[in-house]
């Protein structure tokens, strides 16, 4: 498996490095925004590992560049930070997982793994559920002509439904791809957001796009409700 980590932490990215090859991972490594770009873009890897704060060109500037090209290789984020509103960004702008410094090596490697496992399928420009539309490059959301305001996290939730749409998906699954693999708090705040995301897609236009499935969990409705 191919790694390429974009890491400014000369000491911390020799040392991933070091322990990466010993788990039998090709590394490369670059320590700025733009040789990180030009890495992604000109070679094939199986997985990036993306710091945030970078010189010359942020973890979040390369991930959506990345991803507005066509490039669809699975990113871990890396970042000293740890408000909530990181990650969201982060995820939003197309990362797949992300990891808070300081980490353990073992859940790395753990996480990494699970990304390959997953795979890379591209993701169109332009989510549709019947009239209901989400563009992940914008982050704007329309039912018809309707221009949709959602916070940060009402979209990132709306995004996960819709690539997922017509498909029942859990509470757990929906913490771990739009909170954080690490939540630990009540799962109750999905059925609370999922109920504002109802007062805002579905209800103003008398529709039921999002289904409850007791004991299952939700699902996306493919006609838009």
């Amino acid at each position: 498996m191919r790694v390429l980590m974009v890491e400014d932490e000369v000491r911390l990215a020799e040392t991933v490095r070091r322990g990466l090859v010993q788990e039998g991972f090709v590394v490369d490594v670059v320590h700025d925004g733009p040789a990180g770009l030009e890495a992604a873009e000109t070679n094939d890897y199986d997985v990036l590992i993306l710091d945030i704060m970078l010189p010359g060109l942020n973890g979040y500037d390369v991930c959506r560049r990345l991803r507005e090209g066509g490039i669809w290789t699975p990113v871990l984020m890396l970042t000293a930070k740890d408000g909530e509103y990181d990650q969201v960004d982060a995820f939003d702008l197309g990362a797949d997982d992300y990891l808070t410094k300081p980490f353990s090596f073992a859940v790395l490697v753990a996480r990494l793994r699970a990304l390959v496992r997953r795979g890379a399928p591209e993701r169109p420009t332009m989510l549709s559920a019947g009239d209901l539309t989400l563009d992940p490059r914008t982050r704007s959301v329309r039912r018809g002509e309707v221009d949709i305001s959602l916070t940060p996290r009402e979209f990132g939730l709306l995004h996960f439904l819709m690539r997922h749409r017509g498909d029942v998906v859990s509470k757990p699954e929906i913490l771990e791809s739009v909170w954080d693999l690490n939540y630990d708090g009540d799962d109750n705040v999905v059925e609370v957001y999922i109920g504002y995301l109802r007062r805002k897609i579905d209800h103003p236009f008398r529709r039921r796009a999002i289904e409850t499935v007791r004991g299952a969990g939700y699902r996306l409705a493919g006609t838009g409700g």
